[in-house]
């Protein structure tokens, strides 16, 4: 399959792997770009050689992960066993060209709204390659970011935004969830990270200091309180009235990752902008053939039935 490519300014850096299946109807390509002096890297995968005239489906995973994690795969392919071509980036998390999960024992340079940035930075990828129709699909953590792109993003060309397990979040509720999985008060923590923000050191290092899923590590002060600091903008459900685009919002009937999501977006799904579903039985991943029933309702979602 041939692809002509277009350059964004100077800033942009395109690089392909190319694999064709077939006769060449269907396709996988590494793409990078230079964004913020970091390379970054996400995974195309297109139906046909007009790939651009039909939706593309931009994907941000979740906490700490990488587009090529499980349920971005099977999601991938499950959109592009139905005509739907889709982008699945790796977030930077501070880190140039990075793949894989991201290791505890490195640095936390990252904020969790850095992938606003880096959402934008892909969507004017796909427009530079002749794109005009795209929809955000963001799962648990990279859904709160897709939605807070399309939040304050209100002109940007999206024809939907969809929200797998989108991280929920409540100030009691993130205090409780540290102290279950450290053993010890998130206050303390926060207070040496305020500190030192207030003194013009944000860029200095807590060390050692549990931070996410990473128990004893290393994260800079704005990092910490980046992901810590008290905003309801990290709960999900509340940015839904402020987007513009339809929404799906998809649940799991097991999900014990995200507390409360049906609850909270239950009042706001209204059946036309606002869409939910709940998909009994799967978990916070959605294995097996619940990427399936999601890849269904994308569909239905895009193709306005």
């Amino acid at each position: 399959m041939n692809h002509r490519l277009h350059s964004a300014g100077p800033a942009l850096v395109i690089g392909l792997l190319a694999m064709t299946f077939g006769a060449g109807t269907v396709a996988a390509e590494e793409v990078t770009l230079t964004n913020q002096g970091l390379v970054l890297n996400a995974n195309l995968e297109t139906t046909g050689t007009d790939w651009q005239q039909g939706p593309v489906v931009l994907m941000t995973h979740g906490t700490l992960a990488h587009g090529g994690m499980e349920i971005m795969q099977t999601l991938q392919s499950a959109l592009q066993d139905r005509g739907i071509s889709s982008l699945s980036m790796t977030l930077s998390l501070g880190l140039d060209n990075r793949s894989g999960m991201y290791d505890c024992a490195t640095p936390h340079t990252h904020l969790h709204t850095d992938a606003v940035g880096e959402i934008d930075a892909w969507l004017g990828w796909l427009q530079s390659q002749g794109v005009e129709e795209v929809a955000l699909l963001g799962h648990s953590r990279g859904g709160n970011q897709s939605a807070r792109f399309a939040a304050e993003h209100p002109d940007a060309p999206l024809n939907a935004v969809i929200l797998i397990a989108p991280q929920t979040w409540s100030e009691t509720a993130a205090v409780q969830d540290y102290d279950k999985r450290f053993g010890k008060a998130l206050e303390p923590q926060l207070e040496r990270a305020r500190l030192l923000d207030s003194e013009g050191r944000g860029a200095e290092m807590l060390k050692p200091v549990d931070f996410i899923y990473c128990a004893e590590t290393s994260a800079t002060a704005a990092a910490f309180l980046s992901y810590y600091s008290p905003d309801p903008r990290m709960d999900t459900p509340s940015l839904i009235p402020e987007i513009k685009a339809p929404v799906l919002v998809v649940a799991g009937s097991e999900d014990d990752v995200v507390a409360g999501l049906v609850e909270a977006v239950q009042p706001l799904a209204d059946g036309e902008r606002v869409n939910l579903s709940v998909l009994e039985g799967a978990d916070h991943f959605f294995r097996d053939l619940y990427a399936e029933e999601i890849a269904d309702a994308v569909q239905t979602l895009l193709e306005g039935e």
